[in-house]
């Protein structure tokens, strides 16, 4: 079965800084691949590059089918297979939790009101959040927050699903409450890329991890290597638990 996505010698710079330098990784159908590095590394780059938030100076990257990498990419078809989670939620405050997860499919597929309103409902199930439908996000705690982005985000019925860091403005117990949630996407098949801090819930989760320094992919391996790490590197990262 041919790869969700593939990177191949992907390089990129802002101004003199090399931030992605011929990094090339490759995600299957249904694999959960979480991107783990200090900051600067690269790794919320490489994701951005992959929903094309930033163009690439040069390589390939293939997603869902989509060529990234060619400046004739139709960024709305694209989007509309990748799902994308950030560290802020961006909700529309003035909105309640169900209005905002209507938006997308109303506006970008056409979809009748009533058909979206059934959408977020069942979006929302899968999050835990069914009661806080009709609820404003400013009544919500930042892990609630967080989880009604993740389901706006499967209301567009994505292919690929991307995480960037997103438990990284939560305290202990709402980061628990958001990981659950993403390791039930992953036990449903859904292929998943994270750039994530949370060591434990890699080893658990994901099918593979990719360790990026300096700008390049340093070692790659099943959840089983933060055991057994193989670099240098990747020993002193986990050692200083950055």
């Amino acid at each position: 079965m041919s790869a969700v996505v593939s990177l191949s010698n992907v390089h990129k710079s802002f101004g003199a800084v090399q931030v992605l330098r011929g990094v090339s990784f490759e995600v299957g159908p249904g694999e959960v691949v979480a991107v783990i590095g200090a900051s600067g590394s690269g790794k919320s780059t490489a994701l951005r590059c992959i929903n094309a938030l930033e163009t690439v100076d040069s390589g390939e990257i293939t997603v869902c089918g989509h060529k990234v990498h060619d400046p004739a990419l139709d960024r709305r078809a694209l989007r509309r297979d990748v799902g994308i989670v950030f560290q802020s939620y961006n909700l529309f405050p003035h909105l309640t939790v169900a209005q905002n997860i209507m938006l997308a499919p109303t506006c970008v597929k056409d979809m009748g009101k009533a058909e979206a309103r059934k959408l977020a409902e069942s979006v929302l199930a899968r999050v835990g959040l069914s009661e806080k439908a009709d609820n404003y996000p400013e009544q919500l705690s930042g892990g609630q927050q967080q989880r009604v982005a993740i389901a706006r985000s499967l209301a567009m019925q994505p292919k690929l699903m991307l995480f960037d860091e997103v438990t990284s403005a939560l305290d202990p117990q709402l980061t628990g409450e958001v990981l659950r949630v993403m390791e039930d996407l992953a036990r449903g098949g859904m292929s998943m890329i994270l750039v994530t801090h949370e060591m434990a819930f890699a080893r658990k989760v994901a099918s593979k991890v990719i360790f990026m320094h300096q700008g390049k992919v340093w070692e790659t391996g099943p959840g089983a290597m933060l055991d057994d790490p193989q670099t240098q590197e990747l020993r002193e990262f986990l050692h200083n638990g950055l």
